[in-house]
């Protein structure tokens, strides 16, 4: 059986020059001051047709600051019992905002904001749960408004690059995959990336990214087998997936925050294989081995740090009219929604969201 990977993946050379402006200026609102609204901002920065128009969060030292720092026109922040992110919000030259809060705020802001008439980019993960997602994505289609999971991986051009071959039959039929991504993180409870509140642990933040492997070149799976250790807080601190296809394909998957590994992919054909170098989430190059001939390497550059791509996706489908991207389909969201809430269920991990 050939890859499943399905073409609407893969982007014309043109929609990859993440600097090309086709279309009007676009104001855009981020929402959180963390440390991925900053790398998003300063590529963000990049777009010509981007406009970098309002920043809002709780404090207005930390709401100014960034401001000043990432070249934005306005801040908000917190006060008089009104959340800095409604402010935002209100203000009617927004087009579009950037989500860039802990997961288990997703639901709550996304939904605030498509009710206020914006486009939005939510990152990664979408929600905490399928509900939510599935909510999310009802919203935004009854009101006509743009939505996208950022999962800025899969715009890269050597994510694009190894999408496509896969499903140019140069590696045969993929049998199975194997990706990990994993790095020491600090514990502490009150942090984002541990703490339960938040949707803390390695499924939410970092698994989407061995997910990707798999589904980019096999499809979303007929069967999920999960183990992992929960910590004493009830957060995965690390899991491993293995995921299951009626034509025989396996792909093993492993996520950590407790570990080192070599934040590498392979997908095995039955003609050849191919490897990335490089993180995971940001291939540098990809090695492509045809039976037992000659290694061919295949180097990528990417503009910026790698966020430019997703946000001139956006800012593409936003100014053609369109309400979700066909290389990010909701639908996909809420499958993988679907498939964290059947892993979480094996790990035994609920989020005080779930009973919302």
């Amino acid at each position: 059986m050939s890859a499943l990977i399905p073409t609407p993946w893969l982007f014309s050379q043109s929609d990859q020059d993440p600097q090309s402006a086709t279309g009007r200026t676009l104001r855009w609102g981020v929402i959180a001051t963390g440390g991925i609204a900053r790398s998003v901002s300063q590529d963000l920065a990049l777009l010509t047709d981007a406009e970098l128009y309002a920043v809002s969060s709780r404090g207005r030292d930390t709401a100014e600051s960034f401001t000043a720092a990432y070249g934005f026109g306005r801040s908000y922040w917190d006060d008089d019992g009104v959340h800095g992110y409604q402010r935002l919000l209100a203000d009617e030259a927004v087009d579009v905002v950037y989500v860039a809060t802990p997961h288990a705020q997703h639901h709550q802001i996304v939904l605030a904001a498509l009710n206020a008439g914006k486009h939005v980019l939510c990152e990664k993960a979408f929600t905490i749960n399928a509900r939510e997602a599935s909510e999310l994505v009802a919203v935004a289609r009854e009101r006509k408004l743009f939505l996208m999971e950022a999962v800025w991986s899969r715009f890269l051009p050597s994510m694009q690059r190894a999408f496509e071959i896969a499903a140019s039959g140069e590696l045969g039929d993929v049998h199975w995959v194997t990706a990990d991504l994993g790095f020491p993180a600090p514990y502490s409870p009150t942090s984002r990336l541990w703490a339960r509140q938040d949707g803390g642990g390695a499924l939410l933040d970092i698994t989407v990214y061995p997910l990707l492997w798999a589904v980019g070149t096999l499809g979303f799976p007929q069967t999920v087998s999960a183990t992992g250790f929960i910590n004493d807080d009830g957060v995965d601190a690390q899991n491993a997936l293995t995921l299951g296809y009626n034509h025989g394909a396996q792909a093993q998957l492993t996520s950590s925050l407790l570990a080192h590994g070599p934040r590498t992919a392979t997908v095995a054909g039955s003609l050849g294989y191919m490897q990335s170098l490089g993180s995971i989430n940001n291939p540098r190059e990809l090695v492509v081995g045809i039976g037992l001939g000659e290694l061919r390497t295949e180097p990528f550059d990417v503009v910026g740090r790698g966020y430019t791509y997703e946000l001139r996706e956006v800012t593409r489908c936003i100014q053609q009219g369109l309400t979700e991207s066909p290389v990010m389909p909701l639908e996909d969201s809420i499958r993988t929604m679907r498939l964290f809430d059947g892993v979480r269920g094996q790990l035994g991990v609920s989020y005080p969201n779930d009973a919302h």
